[in-house]
Order: structure tokens, then sequence, then C-alpha cells
């Protein structure tokens, strides 16, 4: 998966050479299956997340959209104008991006990118994966996986979606955007948040920050960590209806964030797994689960901005504490396992 992208990203970013599309950087894997688990999902599905940097000429501003119907920390892309001009010569320069861009779009025969792919000053999401998806459609005959593999480019409205088959196999690739915050391991995504994201919102995602934690803990945890297969086993059993994966997977991250690597030896796969099941229990009879990345001040090798490292952690099981009849059935689920 990741040589596939290496090799569409190489060749992507050649048929950009000198455009003023967004700089394409090299794919990066995140979520269970570069985590080393993966969840019911009957076909393998491999999400990645390609960070874009700005043109020439243009710079990316982030500003956080405070909207209380939504949840989480979200963030629209401003793309502004650079200016070339010589100094106290503002506006006399004909090659100037920001005050003639007719002119420069004129004379190199590209639009500006608040033209091509933005609504108002904002990147569009929807308009960024539409563009994407067309680049992947005409270059696939360029990429030497295309000898092997038939590609299908599946719906998808804030993400590319490609679906790769072969005589024997298929699997998915679920291709989303990102602008990196700063040098830190946080991303503003394509990812949608609820139903009917603005197209000019880009939720904040820890995603990345997450799989460089487990990374991390592979080369910590004994060579025979069960660790994985405690979190795969949890995933595979309890209730989806009752308990989200990304809420097995927190409770997993939290435990690996205070318990030693030691102890996750995989003799004592039967006490992890007696620890997360308690550590849920104790959640739920609470209605409290804190976001494993937001507010966490012990995560030295995860590099976090400092809003996101100060936060108060979000309350993942906050749906609980407004419907007793949820947090009810719940609790009857766990019981029951």
């Amino acid at each position: 998966t990741m040589a596939l992208m290496n090799n569409l990203t190489t060749v992507l970013r050649r048929a950009l050479s000198g455009t003023f599309y967004p700089v394409l950087q090299q794919a990066i894997g995140f979520s269970s299956a570069f985590e080393g688990w993966s969840s019911r999902e009957e076909e393998v599905l491999y999400r990645v997340l390609v960070p874009l940097t700005p043109p020439l000429g243009h710079t990316f501003h982030l500003e956080h959209v405070a909207d209380e119907r939504r949840p989480g920390r979200n963030f629209r892309v401003r793309v502004e104008l650079e200016c070339s001009c010589p100094r106290g010569l503002q506006g006399a320069h004909t090659l100037c991006l920001r005050h003639h861009p007719d002119v420069v779009g004129m004379m190199t025969g590209h639009h500006n990118l608040r033209v091509s792919l933005c609504t108002s000053v904002y990147l569009d999401v929807q308009k960024t994966a539409h563009w994407f998806c067309a680049l992947v459609a005409a270059a696939w005959r360029l990429l030497p996986q295309s000898r092997s593999w038939h590609l299908v480019l599946l719906p998808s409205k804030r993400s590319c979606d490609l679906r790769l088959i072969n005589s024997q196999e298929s699997f998915r690739i679920k291709v989303l955007f990102g602008v990196q915050r700063g040098a830190s391991d946080i991303f503003v995504s394509s990812r949608p948040r609820g139903a009917r994201t603005p197209n000019t919102m880009w939720p904040e995602t820890y995603a990345v920050a997450e799989t460089k934690f487990f990374g991390h803990m592979a080369r910590q945890a004994p060579q025979d960590s069960s660790h994985l297969k405690c979190l795969q086993l949890l995933v595979r059993v309890l209730p989806h209806k009752d308990f989200s994966i990304y809420s097995i997977k927190t409770i997993i991250m939290h435990l690996l964030n205070t318990v030693p690597a030691s102890h996750w030896h995989r003799r004592y796969f039967l006490l992890q797994l007696s620890d997360a099941l308690e550590q849920l229990r104790l959640s739920l009879e609470e209605k409290h689960l804190e976001h494993f990345i937001v507010g966490n001040q012990r995560l030295a090798e995860i590099n976090l901005p400092p809003d996101v490292r100060q936060a108060e952690p979000p309350n993942l099981f906050h749906l609980l504490v407004q419907d007793p009849a949820a947090c009810s059935q719940a609790m009857e689920a766990y019981l029951d396992l």
C-alpha cells in the first residue's frame, strides 16, 4: 500500500510541477491496519493521509471554528496569496500573484488555488477530493502496480476511495487529505465529522499521533507482548452497537501509557484483559472516558501543539450522561459479556 502511494505521489508531484495546486507530500499510513490490529471489516481497508502544503505564491492559515453543534475541534484552511512585488512598489510588479492574479494566470496558464479548489478564500474539501480522484484516474496507467491490479474508484465526497483487485484478492485504500499543524503530529483532515459536514470544515485528527504511539509501544514492549491481541479480541467480541471500537482502543492506549511495558508479556494476557474490562466498567459507571491524545501531559514521544496538550480532555462517554437509557443498555451489555 505504501509503495503504491509513494509511486502515486511521485508521479502526481511531477505532473503538478509549475502549477498552483496543493503540493502532495508523502502519504502517512494510520489506523488499525498500520497499528497491528484490525476491526470488523471483511475487506482489508488501509487508511492513509496525504499532507497538503501550499504551492508557490500561496500560504495556508488555519482558523479555528467555534461551533457548539459539532463535537471536537474544527478548522478552516484559509488560502492567502503572497506578494512578490519589490519593496515599496506593491502592485506595480506584473508577476505578483497577490496584486495581479489574472495576469499571472494568463502568463502561466494556471489558475491560482483560490480559483481552482476554494470556496471563497477557504480550501474546499470536496473540490480537493474530486481533483485528487481525477488525478489518480489519469495517472494510474503510469504506475507499475497497474500491470498487476485493476483499479476501481469508489464514490466518496471527502476522500479518494480506491479498490484494488487482481485474480486472487482485493483490498481498499481510503485516501484522506490533511494540513499539518506546524511541525506537530496533529493534522486537520478531510475526514467528516457528523452528517453534512461543511465543505470548508477540516476537523482536527489525532489518528497519525495514535499510530505513532502504537509504533513507540511496539519498540518498548516485550517481543512477545500481547497488547495487540488483547485489543483485537475486545473489538471483535464487544457488542458493536453498545461500545464503539474507538472507546475500546482508547482504554488500551491509556493502559499502555500507565502499565509498565514489561507487564504486557503474553503470560499476563488474562490480567491485561481483566484490567481492560475493569477500566471499561469504571468508565461506564462514571460515564466518563477521557480522550487519549487531547490534554495528555505524559506523551513525550508525541509532538503536540501547546493548545492540544493543555486542553481539557473530551469525555468520549458524554452521550451516556445525556441519555440514561443508553447508559443502562451499555452496562447491561458489559454484564452480559
